[in-house]
């Protein structure tokens, strides 16, 4: 299955959920007080650890997770990011899954790190790019890709959090002397959590 199609997916499975894990949530109340979902939506800036090449993306995901010990939430995470501006050079459009563990602090601001893995799809624009040696020129190469980050959601309303964050991604390509680039990835938006197991809001 290609990398968009994947993306596009999970943006209308996100939509989906969010009012059937609100009604489920309001008749289970009880039963689900310990767990915790939320979606979100960023916009991304990256650089693309090739010869100063820039993307700019858009990214959205969902978590789901449960409070654990020493106020950490434990939780699945999916996303996916596509490119809408390539930059000068290359594009790169990925599909994540993985672990994302955060605390809680001054009951606003929730703190984690992620650690994720998936499936990029590197696109370079024309003509192309030569690898090292100048006998092969590649238009677009797909490989496994793995990602670590930190971040922070600040509740502003109940439901609501503003998101800030940064992951740094590790690419496999033929067209690099390494036959690896290094992106860096600032991401900006919106989270929006669902109505249970979140944490009580003061205004």
């Amino acid at each position: 299955m290609k990398i968009g199609i994947r993306i596009t997916a999970l943006l209308f499975l996100l939509i989906a959920t969010v009012p059937a894990a609100s009604l489920w949530a309001q008749g289970s109340a009880g039963a689900s007080r310990h767990a915790e979902a939320s979606v979100f939506g960023v916009g991304t800036g990256t650089y693309t650890g090739y010869d100063g090449g820039q993307n700019a993306s858009i990214t959205a995901g969902g978590d789901f997770g449960i409070p654990t010990v020493y106020g950490l939430v434990v939780s699945g995470e999916l996303r996916g990011t596509y490119p809408f501006y390539h930059g000068h050079l290359n594009a790169y459009e990925n599909f994540y899954g993985g672990v994302k563990v955060e605390k809680l602090f001054h009951r606003r601001y929730n703190v984690y790190g992620t650690a994720l893995y998936g499936r990029a799809k590197i696109t370079y624009n024309p003509p192309g790019r030569l690898n090292p040696q100048e006998t092969i020129l590649y238009q677009q190469t797909n490989s496994g890709t793995y990602s670590g980050g930190i971040g922070c959601d600040y509740d502003f309303k109940p439901r609501f959090a503003f998101k800030a964050e940064l992951q740094l991604q590790h690419y496999e390509t033929p067209v690099t002397v390494t036959g690896t680039a290094i992106g860096k990835a600032t991401s900006f938006g919106l989270v929006y959590r669902f109505g249970y197991g979140h944490h009580d809001f003061i205004e």
